[in-house]
């Protein structure tokens, strides 16, 4: 693989575009030298949403865990506040949560190539619970949610964008909101200079 030519999918999520922060956000990609190279604006069904979420029992556990750990660190009663401590059950509650919120408005689809481009891509955005996200990135500067609140409230995290994990996830979302076709190869004028 040529790590130059790495690609992920972003989505800039309904509370991005409904904040106008489209245009902040794709700067911060091409200003460090990632390419677009895919870019639609859409209003995803629920149906198509559930499509691009993996939904696995482990996928599915991993989120319910996750919010598991997160209660107990704020000693919150998980299963007051969810009607369970079941990490799979909750996962799918969460997961219908994400899909509906997903689904909600128009999102920013973007497939952007570069050198590692999946590792570059989640460092400019910052970690997904934007109230411990890092100021100076996406998240850390545009948004303050926090899962816990989410969770309590039965509602997504609203945490602006989505980028793919790994490069198994970005080839499945890939393919999932952009055709070949959809895809263009180009080079940037400033590529010499950068690297």
């Amino acid at each position: 693989m040529n790590v130059k030519q790495e690609k992920t999918l972003i989505l800039i999520k309904p509370d991005g575009v409904m904040r106008g922060l489209i245009g902040e956000i794709i700067k911060r990609f091409e200003q460090c030298g990632l390419k677009i190279i895919g870019l639609k604006m859409v209003q995803p069904s629920k149906d198509f949403v559930a499509r691009h979420y993996s939904g696995s029992e482990e996928w599915l556990r991993g989120m319910g865990q996750k919010a598991l750990n997160s209660f107990a660190q704020h000693n919150v009663d998980a299963e007051k506040a969810m009607g369970t401590k079941d990490p799979l059950e909750i996962g799918r509650m969460i997961q219908q949560w994400n899909t509906g919120y997903l689904s909600s408005g128009p999102v920013v689809a973007m497939v952007i190539e570069g050198i590692y481009a999946i590792t570059a891509v989640r460092k400019i955005i910052g970690f997904t619970i934007p109230a411990q996200a890092d100021v100076g990135t996406i998240r850390g500067d545009y948004s303050i949610d926090s899962n816990n609140v989410a969770n309590l409230e039965k509602r997504s995290t609203k945490n602006l964008i989505h980028a793919a994990g790994d490069e198994e996830e970005a080839a499945h979302e890939i393919k999932h909101w952009f055709s070949d076709e959809e895809l263009v190869s180009y080079e940037r004028c400033d590529a010499d200079a950068m690297f």
